[in-house]
C-alpha cells in the first residue's frame, strides 16, 4: 500500500512538474516572440522600412497591449514619422499607466514644444526631472526650452517698447545663436 501511494504521489508530482515546465516554456516563448517582434521592428526601422516597423509593433501590441517597451517604441516611431497626435496619445497613456517613468514625460514635452506649447513642455520636463533629476536628455531639453522661452519673452518686450532697444536686440540675437540649429524647435526624445 505504501509503495502504491508513493508511486501515485510520484506520478502526481511528475504531472505538476510537467505542467510547470510547460507553462514556463509558453511564458518564455511569448517573451521571446515579443523580443523578436521588437528587434525585427528595430531592424526594419533602421533599414528604412518604417511603415513595416510600425505594423510589426502594432501587431505585437495586439497580442500584449500593455507592454511598456513596445508601446514606447511605437510612440517614438510615430513621433519620428511626424504623427504627433498618435505619439502624444501613446506617451500620455504611458504617463498614466507608468507615472514613475521619466521618459514618457520627456517625449510628451518634445511634442508640446514642437507644437509651440512651451509652458506645457516645461511642466512635462519638470515632472521628468522630479522623477529622475539626473535624466540628461530631459535636462538638455529643458535648457533648450528655457532658451526658447527667453527669446519669446525678449521678443514680447521688444514689441511693447516705445523705442527700439539695441540692448534687447542684442539679447535676442545672442540667445538665438545659442539655440539648436534644427529650426530652433526640435528637442530630442
Amino acid at each position: 500500500m505504501q509503495i502504491r501511494l508513493s508511486r501515485l504521489l510520484h506520478v502526481h508530482l511528475l504531472r505538476r512538474l510537467t505542467r510547470a515546465v510547460l507553462l514556463l516554456y509558453l511564458a518564455s516563448s511569448a517573451q521571446w516572440a515579443l523580443a523578436t517582434d521588437s528587434s525585427r521592428a528595430q531592424q526594419q526601422w533602421s533599414a528604412g522600412q518604417r511603415t513595416q516597423a510600425v505594423s510589426t509593433l502594432e501587431a505585437a501590441l495586439r497580442q500584449t497591449p500593455n507592454d511598456l517597451t513596445l508601446r514606447f517604441a511605437l510612440g517614438v516611431m510615430r513621433m519620428d514619422l511626424g504623427d504627433l497626435a498618435a505619439a502624444q496619445a501613446i506617451f500620455l497613456s504611458l504617463t498614466q499607466d507608468f507615472p514613475d517613468l521619466p521618459d514618457p514625460f520627456n517625449n510628451l514635452a518634445v511634442i508640446h514644444a514642437a507644437q509651440g506649447e512651451l509652458e506645457l513642455a516645461r511642466g512635462e520636463l519638470e515632472q521628468a526631472l522630479r522623477l529622475q533629476p539626473e535624466h540628461a536628455q530631459a535636462q538638455e531639453n529643458l535648457g533648450d526650452l528655457y532658451l526658447r522661452l527667453a527669446v519669446r519673452a525678449f521678443q514680447r518686450a521688444e514689441q511693447v517698447q516705445l523705442a527700439p532697444s539695441a540692448s534687447l536686440a542684442a539679447k535676442i540675437s545672442r540667445t538665438q545663436a545659442l539655440m539648436p540649429s534644427s529650426a530652433n524647435a526640435n528637442a530630442k526624445p
